[in-house]
């Protein structure tokens, strides 16, 4: 019977140094997620509908933070305003999320992270 040589336990040192590069990695995006995190909720993207007349601001975080209507668009009625403000919301909430993931994708990018 022979033994390998150099199999020791199939975890060599070069095994060893890509887990050390990897956990290495991995603190430097859970350091820069937290960055980001603070970055995403001080950022202010804006939504617009009706040409402007009405807009919705949201952090990067996609919380609310403020709506703004022109008071041009008063005389519009209840309905239009609601579909308005509704369109204007949904600009913000799209803005904000394409931010985020082009932002995560930055952050994770060369890493094969499974499920990234």
């Amino acid at each position: 019977m022979t033994k390998g040589q150099g199999q020791g336990f199939g975890f060599g040192l070069g095994k060893m140094k890509e887990l050390t590069e990897a956990f290495k990695k991995a603190q430097q995006v859970q350091e820069g997620a937290k960055k980001l995190q603070e970055e995403l909720e001080a950022m202010e993207l804006v939504g617009e509908a009706g040409g402007g007349l009405v807009k919705v601001t949201m952090s990067g975080n996609q919380e609310p933070r403020r709506v703004e209507i022109s008071p041009d668009v008063l005389g519009e009625g209840a309905e239009v305003l609601s579909d308005l403000v509704l369109a204007a919301t949904k600009d913000a909430y799209n803005k904000s999320t394409a931010t985020m993931r082009e932002r995560m994708e930055e952050l994770t990018g060369g890493l094969n992270l499974p499920g990234m």
